[in-house]
Parts: C-alpha cells; sequence; structure tokens
C-alpha cells in the first residue's frame, strides 16, 4: 500500500486527488496539507511513501516546501500543478532541482472528457515514482527559483575527438529537466552543433519547458515540427507524441511511428536517427531517469565512432537510463552532471580550434 500526502490549498482539487488517489486499491491518501509549512510538518511526524506537492500556495510554496523536506525528511514528490505557464513552470522545475522527481498537470474534472485519461497518468506516476529510493539532499544556495548560481568549468585530460561534430543528442526522464538546464546554460552562444533533446514528460509541458530553458541559455530553444530546419547553436526540444530524429540535410523528422520502451518521443529513436546519418560526427549523452530507454541506441552510437557520455550514479537523481548505459558499454565517458557541459564544449569545439 503506498501511502500519500497531498499538499492542496484549493479545498476542490485537494477532494478530487484524495478521490482519484483512494480509488487504486494501491494507493491510501493518509493526510493532506493546505500549504507548505503544514506539509513539512506532516512528514516530521508521519512519513509517508509519496507527496504530491501544489506550487502556489500561502504561506509556503511547493519549492520552499519540497527544498525543505529533501533536506530533513526525504520523500519522493510529484509536482501536480493547475498552470502550463512559465513562471508556474519555473517554479516546478526548480522543485525537481531540490529533489522533486517530476512535474504533472492536475487532472481535469469529473465530467470532462478527458478526466479517465488524466486520473490514470496521475495513479500510474504516483505507483512508478513511489518505488524510487530518494536521498537527504543539501540545497542552502538555492536562494529562490529566480536564481541560478552559473559556474565556469575548466576539464582537464579529455582527449578531443577529431571528427567535426554536427549533432548533439541527449536522452532524458525522471530529474532530467534541471540536468538539462545546467548544460544548455554552460554552453557557449557559439556552439558549432544543433542540440537535439527527448525529455520524457507530462503531455502539455513541453512548449512551458522549453521557454523556461531559454530563460537561461545562451542558445535559442525550440520545439520543432516536422521539416523544421536545424542551425549550430540552437537547441530542439522534441514535441508531445511524436518520435524526433534528423536526416543528412538537417532537417528535423517528426513522425507519427510507433512509441520505443513505451514513450514517444523516445532517447531511442533519437539515438538511432543521429547514429545512422552522421555516425562518428555526433555526440550523445544519456541523463538521469527511470528505464532503459536510449541505452542500446546510446551504444550504437558509440559503435558508429560517436563520443557517447552517460550521467554518473552521484548526480542522477535515478540512475536507471544511464545505469543500463554503463552496464552495456555504451558509455565512452561516465560523468557527473556538473562536467558535462565542458567535456561537450571541449570535444565539439576543438576541431574548429586545429582547423584555425
Amino acid at each position: 500500500m503506498i501511502r500519500v500526502l497531498v499538499v492542496e490549498d484549493s479545498p476542490v482539487a485537494c477532494e478530487l486527488l484524495i478521490h482519484i488517489l483512494n480509488s487504486d486499491a494501491g494507493i491510501q491518501v493518509i493526510g493532506t496539507a493546505a500549504n507548505g509549512r503544514e506539509a513539512v510538518e506532516f512528514v516530521q511526524h508521519d512519513k509517508p511513501d509519496l507527496i504530491t506537492m501544489d506550487i502556489h500556495m500561502p504561506e509556503m510554496d511547493g519549492f520552499e516546501a519540497s527544498r525543505l523536506i529533501m533536506e530533513t525528511h526525504p520523500v519522493p514528490i510529484v509536482v501536480v500543478t493547475s498552470s502550463c505557464n512559465i513562471k508556474e513552470l519555473e517554479t516546478s522545475f526548480c522543485a525537481i532541482e531540490v529533489g522533486a522527481l517530476t512535474v504533472l498537470q492536475k487532472p481535469q474534472g469529473i465530467g470532462h472528457p478527458d478526466h479517465e485519461k488524466t486520473a490514470r497518468n496521475l495513479i500510474a506516476t504516483v505507483k512508478l515514482m513511489a518505488e524510487i529510493k530518494v536521498v537527504r539532499r543539501w540545497f542552502r544556495t538555492v536562494a529562490s527559483p529566480l536564481q541560478h548560481e552559473r559556474r565556469s568549468m575548466q576539464e582537464g585530460g579529455m582527449a578531443f575527438h577529431l571528427a567535426l561534430v554536427k549533432a548533439v543528442a541527449i536522452g532524458a526522464s525522471t530529474g532530467g529537466p534541471p540536468v538539462i538546464e545546467k548544460i544548455l546554460a554552460e554552453l557557449p552562444k557559439d556552439f558549432p552543433a544543433p542540440v537535439l533533446i527527448v525529455q520524457h514528460m507530462a503531455e502539455g509541458f513541453t512548449h512551458g519547458f522549453a521557454e523556461w530553458l531559454g530563460q537561461t541559455s545562451k542558445l535559442p530553444v525550440h520545439v520543432p515540427s516536422h521539416g523544421s530546419m536545424t542551425c549550430p547553436s540552437h537547441v530542439y526540444v522534441a514535441p508531445n507524441g511524436v518520435q524526433m530524429g534528423m536526416d543528412a540535410a538537417g532537417r528535423i523528422l517528426c513522425t507519427g511511428d510507433e512509441p520505443e520502451n513505451g514513450l514517444r518521443p523516445s532517447a531511442s529513436y533519437l539515438f538511432r536517427s543521429i547514429a545512422k546519418v552522421f555516425g562518428k560526427n555526433a555526440i550523445g549523452v544519456l541523463l538521469t531517469g527511470m528505464g532503459k530507454d536510449g541505452a542500446v541506441e546510446l551504444k550504437l552510437m558509440k559503435e558508429k565512432g560517436a563520443v557517447t557520455i552517460a550521467q554518473n550514479m552521484e548526480s542522477s537523481a535515478v540512475y536507471g537510463m544511464p545505469g543500463e548505459a554503463v552496464k552495456i558499454g555504451a558509455a565512452k565517458y561516465v560523468l557527473p552532471a556538473d562536467k558535462i557541459a565542458a567535456v561537450l564544449t571541449s570535444i565539439a569545439m576543438s576541431k574548429i580550434k586545429r582547423e584555425e
């Protein structure tokens, strides 16, 4: 039985969440909190197996509550938000940065055409996230969702890649948004290749995610459509509900091909496309996430001569996808999250430097 604390300041939304969660025989709502302060106090005396966390609440918001809980009594947290606007999404993704696992849109009310679908998604997410073992996180340097400390890094001892890099492909799932945000924020504005990203997330959040990334990235961030032409120094986030690849002419391919590993978009599809088209002229990066999406295809990229990178265990929220890649020898480099941008820059810029 999964014991859940529902944190929600709207009585109507709270009752809906309780009704949906208690409708599953494997879930029991053991308490509610109307703000972040109540949530922190509840966790201190009765630790739930999982928390659904609203973001905008009186007294203490979901970001601050998530940070305090992960610093003191860590519990799996699923952010459940009613809005996809950029300000609320920014706070939601910052909550993930301090330890929350994922973000979902609040289920539609009973009678709405999407009620059953969104209710099933909430139940499935709660069951999946409750299995994750979370650890205590210390984030006292994170002053607010609007303040991000940036570090310039020098990565020594990394062998240069001799081939010209024509594309970078990144795959991520649980815990991925803040890692991707930090990587993009540290790439130089003249980064010489397009960056293609598959981030598993709930439907309706991709455009807000791209806008959020664009606030700190020196590279323009887009959600492309089928046939969009890529440019160096630009970032392309895979749209919901399609598989994303790339052709030799540099065009984005968004197709209705079948899900892979139960996912669409999937990192496996993207990596295979990049391996086929660009071979050694590519870099593949597999970040934190549940499951094994992208692991085998990252190995395919490596076999084709591409540079392949997996996030290390210590910096991963969930060491599923990168762990699978490491297990099968798919990663040339296994790196902490805060070193990946510097290595990408070193590798991608090295060919240019040699030709100058």
